[in-house]
C-alpha cells in the first residue's frame, strides 16, 4: 500500500496539531524530516527540519511498528505546536517525499478495518463516536466501538457454524446408523440465536433515535405560548413571538441534550381553521410532524385537543404566570413549570431509550431479519425429518452469510465509500 499522511487534528490554530503517517514508508518520512524516532510504542522529542535543514518545529514523536497499531501498519505520529504555518510547512515537505501522498477521508480507518484491526460495525462505531454530542450517543457509540456488537455477531456465527456442522454430519453419514438424533441440540442452538436476533431486531428503532435524536413537538393553538416556551428552553429566541395569532407558519427546530438524550424539539404552527393558504401550509406541515414525533407537548387552555394524545404524550395548561394553584401549567414567559416539563420528557425518552440494542443501522435490522427468516424456514426443515436436512443447511448458510455481512465479512464493498465519506482526512 501507499504511505499516506494528513492532519488528524481540526484545522486552525490550537495548542497541539497531530501529523499521523501510516505506511511502508512511515518512519523513513519522520526520519526524512530529521526525526530521531523512539522504540516502539514510546515517545521522544525531536527537532523537525525541511530539505534545506531549516527548523520547522520540535515535535514530541511517538511510534508504532505494525501490526500493533490504529492502521496496523507501521505508524508515526507527529505531535506539533499547533500553528497553521507549522502544520502547514511540515503537510507541504511530507507531500514532496518521494512514496508518500495526503489520506483520503476516513482512510486511516479503511486500512485498520482491511488489516483486521477493526471489523465493520466498529468501524461505524468509531464513526458515532465522532459525531456524538450527547452523553448517550457516547455511551452508545463507544460500546459498538468497542466490539460489542461484532462479538455478539461472532458468537451467534459460531453457534449457527456448530449447528450446519451437526447436520452435514447427519448428511454425510445418510447410509451409515448415526448414534446420535442430532436434533435437539440444533434446535437448542438456533433457537438460542433467534431469540437474541429478534431482541436485537426490536432495538434497532430506538437505538437510531438515540444515534439520530428523539423529536418533541409542542402542539397546540395559536397564542398558547408555544414559540415562548421553546425559546425558554432553549436559552435563545429561536421562534419570533408575538401577540397575533399565525405568527409561527413553518416548523422551528431546535436541537438540545436533556438528560445526555439528544432531544430536537419543534415549535409548530397554531392549529385552527384559517382561510390564509400560506398558514394552512404550515398548519398541515404542522400536523404531520406532530403525528410522526417520538413525543407530543400539548398546550391547552380548554382542553381541547387537536390530536389524540399517545400513552407518553403531556398535556399542560399554558400560561402558568396567569393563573393560581396550577400544577399541572408551565409558562415560557417566567419559566414557570419548566423544570417539571424537562423532567417528564426526559424520564419518558430515558424509559424509552432502556429498550435500545447494540445494533443502531438499519442494515444491521435487515441482516438480522434476513438472518430470522432462513433460521425460521431451516426449523421448518428440520421438523421434516432427515430427508430435509440438506434444504435446513443451506437455510443456515444463508443465515450465516447474512451475520457476516455485519461485521464485514462480506458484501461490505458496497458500503465502504458511503460509510468512509463521513470521516474526516485524518482518521
Amino acid at each position: 500500500m501507499d504511505t499516506i499522511f494528513a492532519l488528524a487534528t481540526a484545522q486552525g490554530k490550537a495548542g497541539v496539531a497531530v501529523i499521523r503517517i501510516s505506511g511502508p514508508l512511515a518512519h523513513g518520512a519522520a526520519r526524512a524530516l530529521g526525526a530521531n524516532l523512539p522504540a516502539a510504542r514510546a515517545t521522544r522529542v525531536s527537532v523537525l527540519r525541511d530539505r534545506e535543514g531549516d527548523v520547522l518545529d520540535h515535535a514530541l514523536i511517538l511510534r508504532f511498528d505494525a501490526p500493533a497499531s490504529f492502521t496496523g501498519e507501521d505508524v508515526v505520529e507527529l505531535h506539533l505546536h499547533g500553528s497553521t504555518a507549522i502544520t502547514s510547512a511540515v503537510l507541504s515537505v511530507l507531500g514532496e517525499q518521494e512514496g508518500l501522498r495526503l489520506a483520503e477521508p476516513g482512510e486511516f480507518t479503511r486500512r485498520a478495518l482491511e488489516n483486521g484491526r477493526l471489523d465493520l460495525a466498529q468501524v461505524e462505531g468509531l464513526a458515532d463516536l465522532i459525531d456524538a454530542e450527547t452523553e448517550a450517543q457516547r455511551r452508545q457509540a463507544q460500546k459498538i466501538f468497542a466490539g460489542a456488537f461484532g462479538g455478539l455477531a461472532e458468537r451467534w456465527r459460531k453457534d449457527l457454524i456448530r449447528a450446519a456442522a451437526l447436520i452435514e454430519a447427519t448428511i454425510d453419514f445418510a447410509d451409515e446408523e448415526v448414534p446420535t438424533d442430532v436434533t435437539p441440540e440444533v434446535n437448542k442452538l438456533l433457537s438460542g440465536v433467534m431469540a437474541e436476533l429478534s431482541e436485537q431486531t426490536t432495538g434497532v428503532a430506538m437505538a437510531e433515535r438515540i444515534r439520530e435524536g428523539f423529536e418533541v413537538a409542542i402542539v397546540g393553538p395559536p397564542n398558547v405560548g408555544k414559540s415562548t416556551l421553546l425559546n425558554y428552553l432553549a436559552g435563545r429566541d429561536a421562534a419570533i413571538t408575538s401577540e397575533y395569532a399565525g405568527t409561527t407558519r413553518d416548523i422551528i427546530e431546535v436541537r438540545m441534550d436533556l438528560a445526555g438524550l439528544p432531544v430536537t424539539l419543534l415549535d409548530t404552527a397554531g392549529l385552527r381553521e384559517t382561510d390564509d393558504v400560506v398558514e394552512g401550509i404550515g398548519i398541515d406541515r404542522a400536523l404531520r410532524r406532530a403525528r410522526d414525533a417520538d413525543l407530543r407537548v400539548f398546550l391547552t387552555e380548554d382542553g381541547a385537543l387537536p390530536l389524540q394524545p399517545l400513552a407518553d404524550d403531556i398535556v399542560l395548561r399554558p400560561k402558568a404566570d396567569q393563573l393560581a394553584d396550577e400544577p399541572n401549567a408551565v409558562s415560557g414567559l417566567t419559566g414557570q413549570g419548566v423544570a417539571n416539563l424537562v423532567k417528564r420528557i426526559s424520564d419518558v425518552l430515558q424509559t424509552r431509550s432502556q429498550s435500545a440494542g447494540l445494533a443502531t443501522r438499519q442494515r444491521h435490522k435487515d441482516a438480522m431479519e434476513k438472518a430470522l427468516a432462513s433460521l425460521a424456514a431451516a426449523q421448518d426443515q428440520l421438523s421434516l425429518g432427515p430427508d430435509h436436512y440438506d434444504i435446513a443447511a443451506e437455510e443456515l448458510r444463508t443465515a450465516i452469510r447474512a451475520l457476516e455481512s455485519l461485521v464485514g465479512r462480506i458484501d461490505a464493498e458496497n458500503l465502504l465509500d458511503e460509510i468512509f465519506a463521513s470521516f474526516c482526512l485524518g482518521k
